[in-house]
């Protein structure tokens, strides 16, 4: 099989990447390099063909995706608060974008793209879990970005043949996502900040809960939506099924890094979501997904990673 995977050098991406490496796979990694890291790739020098371009550059894309069997669609601008304060930009990205792929994927017949959405789609329903029968509420320019691609995804399977399916990621975490960025996942900051021994910061009380999930479950989700005959045209949660309040985070994190991590507390955060739960049965049911690492070892794979890259 050859690949192409959009966002390549990126946290999630380059685990797909180096995953498909792995299973013996070619690969061609499409990242502008504007959040991808070059040392994210590391690994697979020599093992994969790296072009360095962007996902509003449809004619490379056209060009790059010629002979692919499946695109991983994981380019984007992946903030909410960069959203809202550049929706314009974060249009650009992540909607023309995410339809040029669509573009190309069609004129090159390629079997099947996987798109990588997100729970952002959801918005403030404070119902849970999050199902994907659920009406879609965004309430931030991201979130109908992602819902707009997702949609996108499902007209192209219908009208041209093209197989999609979206994935709708919820906290992911784990090795390289980069803690220095304003908008990188909680459990990156709080890794960082345990190992440095500084005190970690909660805005609000901490009962706050999300669904973590750690990548390799989520390049797990991706290989199965690639593969799995008959799930064209559908949406699929990727989470662990499981809730957990950042109180809990940092007792796991304290019990792992051998001291206490005690916060300080901050206002909450406007547009914060109090809660968040993937019903993941669906994914069970259609792609056998089933995440094998849960949040304590996904928790001390990244805290063994961390020390092993200072």
């Amino acid at each position: 099989m050859k690949a192409l995977v959009t966002g390549g050098a990126g946290f999630i991406g380059s685990h797909i990447a180096e995953r498909l490496v792995r299973e013996g796979h070619q690969v061609v990694v499409y990242d502008n390099f504007s959040s991808g890291r070059r040392e994210n790739l590391a690994t697979l020098e020599d093992k994969v063909e790296v072009v360095d371009a962007d996902v509003r550059d449809a004619p490379q894309l056209d060009y790059r995706m010629a002979g692919c069997d499946v695109v991983f669609h994981e380019a984007a601008v992946v903030s909410v608060p960069y959203s809202v304060e550049h929706p314009q930009e974060t249009h650009d990205v992540n909607i023309q974008g995410t339809l040029n792929v669509l573009l190309a994927a069609k004129k090159n017949a390629v079997k099947r793209v996987v798109f990588a959405c997100s729970a952002a789609v959801y918005g403030e329903d404070p119902e849970l879990p999050k199902k994907e029968s659920m009406r879609p509420l965004p309430i931030s320019p991201y979130g109908v970005e992602k819902i707009t691609g997702e949609m996108y995804l499902q007209t192209w399977a219908k009208l041209y043949g093209v197989e999609t399916v979206s994935l709708r990621y919820f906290n992911v975490f784990g090795p390289r996502q980069d803690p220095r960025s304003p908008y990188s996942g909680v459990i990156s900051v709080f890794v960082s900040r345990a190992l440095e021994g500084q005190t970690p910061m909660v805005f609000g009380d901490g009962s706050q809960s999300r669904d973590f999930v750690y990548v390799g479950n989520v390049v797990d989700a991706n290989l199965r939506a690639a593969t799995t005959p008959g799930v064209s045209g559908r949406a699929y949660n990727v989470g662990c099924g499981q809730r957990t309040t950042l109180l809990e985070l940092l007792g796991m994190l304290g019990r792992i890094v051998g001291r206490d991590l005690t916060p300080t507390h901050g206002p909450v955060r406007a547009g914060d979501i109090k809660d968040s739960l993937a019903d993941i049965s669906l994914a069970r049911a259609e792609l056998g997904y089933s995440p094998v690492v849960g949040v304590e070892e996904g928790l001390r794979r990244l805290i063994e990673h961390v020390r092993s890259t200072r």
